[in-house]
């Protein structure tokens, strides 16, 4: 034990020494989690409209008006040319075009299936169908409050339902996106920060003086991991700290259930950092390695979409991908409170995978190398 104090008191120097790492730990983790919690997101707004009204109504000027109204159009002004419109589209200073036909109003008054064109860029295809979903949202209320002063009643086969949002109730996105950034960050000093410490020691050549130690193996694999071990743990308690006090996360779950899975699931990190770094032999190598498992893994865990919309053979990827199960797991319990009973298949995976990729890496380092 006295040998493995020695080792891990110079790891911490060393890190303390190492101003690159110290600015990937403190200020890097604040800097993305005020950055891109808010601009990671999918939800659309501002999405530019314009309004061709053949029709010059009180009902067309009363759906104009809605739609101004609402928080998801900014409304040109309106155009008597539906060529015109056209263009605005294909010169990118219009999203969507609504074009108001010349009987919309009397179509109403006569009961009349109501018609609308909308014309929609769909290079951002997420962006049309919402937009869609918007317009046809305001365009069927807006009728149905005429209706309903005209005769005194709503349109018949008219559904009323009711609804409400559990886990998240005011659809705040960024209640989403948290979570799954932390998990983002914290493996990246997982990962990529102990695959750099440990092919430094390479670059320097402190790693040959320290082959011809007695020092074992053991000790000093888990003298270059555990203070990566702390240093994610302590990330992962700031940045809770920072969804709580800004962004206004719930946690409704265990903080210490949190932390027990996250440690499982660091060690699995810690131990693909280990096996990338005996693959390589200088840090501009090592990165590389790195940042094609972090991209891929990042982009199929579900932290934007949800992995139920992947093609088949995706989701069998993300079987050995341990982003998708933490960010699972972390989201479930902070928004859900989720329990240890609900997580177990999740809790099985990570650990599985956590085992295998360390017990991989240790068995693969070669002291002599």
């Amino acid at each position: 034990m006295r040998t493995l104090y020695y080792l891990l008191q110079k790891e911490f120097i060393q890190i303390y020494r190492n101003k690159t790492i110290l600015r990937l730990i403190f200020v890097i983790p604040v800097v993305q989690l005020l950055i891109l919690v808010n601009a990671a997101t999918l939800e659309m707004k501002n999405i530019k409209l314009s309004v061709v009204n053949h029709d010059h109504s009180p009902l067309s000027n009363r759906l104009i008006t809605g739609l101004d109204a609402s928080p998801f159009f900014i409304l040109d002004q309106p155009g008597e040319s539906t060529f015109k419109a056209k263009e605005k589209i294909e010169s990118g200073s219009a999203d969507l075009v609504l074009v108001i036909p010349d009987d919309f109003e009397s179509d109403v008054m006569a009961g009349k299936p109501v018609q609308a064109q909308l014309l929609a860029n769909a290079v951002n295809s997420q962006q049309a169908q919402l937009g869609y979903s918007y317009i046809q949202r305001v365009l069927l209320d807006i009728v149905q409050d005429f209706h309903l002063e005209l005769v005194g009643e709503s349109p018949a086969k008219t559904i009323n339902s009711t609804y409400s949002y559990w886990y998240n109730p005011e659809l705040n996105y960024k209640h989403f996106m948290v979570p799954g950034i932390l998990v983002v960050l914290v493996s990246v000093v997982g990962m990529f920060l102990s695959a750099m410490n440990l092919v430094r020691e390479k670059e320097m050549g402190t790693i040959e003086q320290i082959n011809v130690t007695p020092v074992r193996k053991t000790h000093f694999i888990v003298a270059k991991l555990l203070p990566f071990l702390a240093i994610g743990l302590f990330e992962l308690g700031l940045g809770l700290a920072i969804g709580w006090i800004i962004y206004g996360v719930p946690m409704e779950g265990s903080l210490w259930l949190v932390f027990g899975i996250a440690t499982l699931y660091l060690i699995g990190l810690l131990g693909l950092g280990l096996l990338l770094s005996t693959f390589s032999s200088s840090q501009q190598q090592v990165t590389f390695v790195s940042y094609f498992f972090l991209l891929v893994f990042i982009l199929m865990s579900g932290i934007f979409t949800s992995v139920d919309n992947m093609p088949e053979w995706g989701q069998k990827v993300n079987l050995i991908n341990p982003f998708y199960y933490f960010i699972d797991v972390m989201r479930a319990i902070l928004l859900k409170g989720a329990c240890l009973s609900d997580l177990w298949r999740q809790v099985i995976s990570i650990s599985v995978l956590a085992f295998s990729l360390f017990a991989f890496a240790v068995l693969n380092y070669r002291k002599t190398n």
